[in-house]
């Protein structure tokens, strides 16, 4: 049993590979290549060097490791309250479906909705500085063929 699940961090990194590959410091000094990262379907990350990882060893066979979670204290978010559920990375960037709404953070970067051919919004409004589009007002309003002034 001793020899079938080991704790380390992560070295280096194959993403090119259609299942991931990491190479792993293990406990002991032991350096593990090509284990192979077993991912939730539909959710793949590209972990940091220094990043902790669990190895399993099928059947204790040290030749063939499965990489089953990688995790990353150093940027994991904190102060989630029960039944939240977060995505985040390294630059500051997250998505936390939070109790109260959906919180998204760019980290200082734009965020780009790409790829639609229509963007739809039920049952709110959008407000951009301040300015909401369902309600906000023109100013410099000129009658006829003129233009209005910014909204406000």
């Amino acid at each position: 049993m001793m020899q079938t699940i080991a704790r380390g961090t992560v070295a280096l990194v194959n993403a090119a590979k259609k299942l991931q590959q990491l190479q792993a410091r293990l406990l002991d000094g032991e350096v593990k290549d090509h284990l192979e990262h077993m991912e939730p379907y539909g959710f793949s990350a590209h972990p940091q060097p220094g990043a902790e990882v669990v190895v399993v060893f099928v059947d204790g066979d040290r030749s063939h490791g499965l990489a089953i979670v990688a995790a990353d204290r150093r940027y994991r978010l904190t102060h989630l309250a029960a039944g939240e559920v977060a995505l985040y990375d390294d630059l500051g960037h997250s998505v936390v479906l939070r109790r109260t709404g959906i919180a998204i953070n760019g980290g200082g970067h734009p965020i780009s909705i790409s790829n639609t051919p229509q963007l739809v919004i039920t049952g709110g409004d959008v407000v951009a500085d301040g300015i909401s589009l369902k309600n906000h007002i023109h100013g410099s309003v000129q009658t006829g063929s003129g233009t209005t002034g910014a909204p406000q």
